[in-house]
């Protein structure tokens, strides 16, 4: 078998083949193949040294295919989880679910529900609904609250009471317990399951004008919904 000579740098060193900036496998071999070649004849390499010569091939060798491996197996399970999660995402079109909740959806006529949950009583909860620019554009202040799932609808208006544009708005809701402590209420989204939207290979469900990943449903109501 015809094995090539191992490039070299000025120092010496065998040179990186292509954009490979570490020895691999085949590297090692031809490095290995030609210090046999040049070695001194008077002074051979000891047979110890060549089995741990060829035992570090070897490892070298089994840890590569191992990674190769590894790889594959983690592109199949992402493959097959991404299949699971969109044959689940069809299934629950037309129920009713409970999501977590990051950002508001405004259509053009729609009036979102805005559901958060308290762990008490709350003497006040403020809503702050906040534009893409970062301002507040529309303040709520809701006294003497249960705890529990509570909500509120938006009318879309901002606090001079003009229809905002259509959109995503973030959110910010805290509370005040009888006591005068803070908290800070959990936001999620009621609605039924309208369609399904597939980007990247993930599953989005549109509710009420908003997509919500699949990933944030944490209730499926069974009794409503088709």
């Amino acid at each position: 078998m015809d094995i090539a000579p191992v490039q070299t740098t000025a120092d010496g060193l065998p040179a990186p083949t292509g954009s490979q900036k570490d020895v691999g496998k085949d590297d090692f071999l031809k490095l290995f193949v030609t210090k046999l070649r040049n070695q001194d004849p008077l002074s051979p390499m000891e047979d110890s040294e060549f089995i741990a010569q060829l035992a570090q091939f070897s490892s070298l060798e089994q840890l590569q295919n191992m990674n190769e491996n590894l790889l594959s197996s983690i592109d199949w399970d992402v493959i097959n989880n991404q299949t699971i999660n969109n044959s689940v995402a069809a299934e629950i079109i037309g129920k009713e679910v409970t999501a977590n909740l990051s950002e508001l959806a405004l259509g053009e006529d729609n009036t979102p529900k805005i559901t958060y949950e308290l762990e008490e009583f709350a003497s006040d909860v403020t809503i702050d609904i906040i534009d893409f620019n970062g301002e507040t554009v529309r303040t709520v202040k809701l006294t003497d609250i249960a705890g529990g799932r509570n909500s509120f609808v938006w009318d879309g208006n901002n606090d001079a009471g003009d229809r905002m544009p259509a959109g995503s708005y973030q959110l910010d809701v805290s509370a005040t317990t009888a006591n005068g402590t803070t908290m800070e209420p959990s936001l999620s989204i009621v609605g039924v399951v309208t369609g399904v939207v597939y980007r990247g290979g993930q599953a989005f469900l549109k509710i009420d004008g908003a997509e919500i990943a699949l990933g944030a449903v944490r209730e499926i109501n069974t009794d409503k919904g088709n």
